[in-house]
């Protein structure tokens, strides 16, 4: 199980996604399983994505802090997709720091040791704070992530910071929040399109991010929508 390298050939993905129980990691695995261009698939989950698909195999792990068991199945791939996240809401920085940072940096650096070629997207958010120095919580915990990320040894590294995202239609794990304003999104995508980005663009945004690539590596919605239209 290896990139395709053959230079006649076109280049093809392997991708590991984390995060495929949630509303974004649903989306992104959607639009792998349907892509031409993602020859393979591996889930690496708490509990089942509820998915069936030739491309798919999936793993079920419960602690991501100790991958031992596991690191014979993550060599291989030349992506991941990473959209595992928690809210921070009712936690401590404490809390939310070992759910956030500690336990995407350890999966990190374990993909960067076994998959030197491995392009990483993390899925963080719009409001991030790179300084790790502003008021709010969560943004200086994903800013800390974003930063120690970029410093891995991975081939290209991309942090997605959509805000907004409009669900993919038949998904089952949109969140009620997204599903109450799915009636406004035409109207909010005319006035502001740059702002306002499809599930399904986030997904082929970090599809196009292993072979296409892109010049920053932290993208806005604007960023997204650039990317995925490539």
């Amino acid at each position: 199980m290896t990139a395709n390298h053959n230079q006649d050939a076109k280049p093809t993905i392997q991708a590991i996604i984390t995060g495929a129980t949630g509303m974004v990691g649903e989306g992104v695995l959607h639009e792998c399983l349907n892509h031409p261009d993602v020859t393979q698939v591996l889930v690496v989950g708490r509990k089942p994505c509820g998915v069936s698909h030739p491309k798919l195999e999936e793993i079920i792990h419960a602690d991501f802090m100790d991958l031992t068991a596991i690191e014979h199945r993550l060599s291989g791939y030349n992506a991941c997709y990473f959209c595992l996240g928690v809210s921070s809401v009712g936690m401590n920085e404490a809390a939310y720091s070992k759910l956030t940072y500690d336990l995407t940096l350890h999966m990190a650096q374990t993909l960067a040791r076994l998959n030197p070629e491995l392009v990483f997207c993390y899925v963080s958010g719009s409001g991030t704070d790179s300084t790790e120095k502003g008021k709010s919580m969560w943004a200086r915990v994903k800013g800390r992530t974003e930063n120690r990320l970029l410093q891995l040894p991975f081939r290209k590294a991309y942090m997605f910071r959509p805000g907004y995202m409009h669900p993919t239609k038949g998904l089952k794990n949109t969140h009620r929040y997204y599903r109450a304003l799915t009636w406004m999104y035409p109207g909010l995508r005319a006035l502001f399109p740059n702002h306002l980005i499809k599930l399904q663009e986030l997904g082929l945004a970090m599809i196009h991010s292993v072979h296409k690539g892109y010049d920053k590596r932290i993208l806005e919605s604007r960023d997204i929508l650039e990317l995925a239209r490539k």
